[in-house]
């Protein structure tokens, strides 16, 4: 019977499910990331967690402690060496539960557990770097390049400025000369008298 105990005995004898327990905790601090159903990775998340933090004190008592809980030696001195120093500055929440669905032929949920510390995906680095869209965001490269367009336009148009400043104050420094009116020749005049031309009276006369 039951009796008040809270935890899933996920349909198994005490025995059976410490030992179901220990290899799956063995899996995961070896392998980083493993395969289950929903109930049995909730139920190694209780299991594994304390073994992580007790981790974290790395002394012979430890892993003697370690080790009546893993049953596997590659795993204690995996979890000590490799895992322990990466989760140092964290204050629990090692492992991260992703559900991926529902198992074919029982329906059961699956899900995936991981230690959050080995995941590249979910790092700060990457968060950081990854660029989130929305719809208020987009076309915000264009009105960038704009910006930086007029940017530039106007730094041309201050270099520009800048370089015919001196020009200009040249010019107005240097005394006005007086305007060179160029000589132009008289016109040649022929010495033949003009003739007037003949009327209608001077052909009677």
């Amino acid at each position: 019977m039951r009796h008040n105990k809270k935890f899933n005995h996920l349909g198994r004898q005490s025995a059976h499910r410490k030992a179901l327990l220990a290899n799956m905790a063995s899996s995961l601090v070896i392998n980083k990331r493993i395969n289950t159903t929903l109930a049995k990775a909730k139920a190694l998340r209780m299991y594994v967690e304390p073994l992580i933090t007790k981790s974290k004190d790395d002394s012979t008592h430890s892993r003697r402690v370690v080790f009546s809980y893993l049953k596997n030696k590659e795993a204690v001195s995996e979890l000590f060496r490799t895992v322990a120093p990466k989760i140092a500055d964290r204050p629990g929440g090692y492992t991260r539960i992703l559900k991926t669905g529902f198992r074919l032929g029982d329906a059961a949920e699956t899900c995936f557990i991981e230690l959050v510390d080995f995941n590249e995906t979910y790092s700060a680095e990457a968060t950081a770097a990854a660029k989130t869209r929305t719809r208020r965001s987009r076309g915000g490269a264009k009105k960038a390049a704009a910006a930086t367009d007029n940017v530039t336009d106007a730094v041309v148009v201050e270099d520009a400025a800048a370089t015919e400043a001196p020009k200009a104050a040249k010019k107005a420094a240097a005394p006005k000369a007086k305007p060179v009116v160029p000589r132009t020749a008289a016109p040649k005049t022929s010495g033949a008298k003009k003739v007037a031309p003949r009327t209608a009276a001077s052909k009677k006369a």
